[in-house]
């Protein structure tokens, strides 16, 4: 299981009209941070405000941890920074 599967698997879900949660996000995210793929973990935390999908912690941590692996450190502070502003809780 990788990252490639992963978002084929969540991009099928969209194409069958299967609902794609916080869980499945907050999933995929986690297997590209796994990965070091920051850029796809950031593509999915913004397309899932594009489509009305609850954040939550666990997301931005994700992201974030994805930022810390990829060394993107000034992006994972504006995540930081990003949850501040929904009043999220930090780990």
């Amino acid at each position: 299981w990788d990252w490639h599967q992963a978002l084929q698997l969540l991009h099928e879900m969209g194409e069958c009209f299967v609902e794609r949660s916080t869980i499945t996000y907050n999933s995929t995210i986690s297997a590209c941070q796994k990965c070091g793929k920051w850029q796809q973990a950031l593509h999915l935390l913004y397309d899932m405000a594009e489509k009305s999908v609850e954040r939550d912690t666990i997301t931005y941590n994700a992201a974030i941890s994805a930022c810390d692996k990829g060394e993107t450190y000034q992006q994972a502070l504006h995540l930081l920074r990003e949850m501040d502003e929904c009043r999220f809780e930090r780990d």
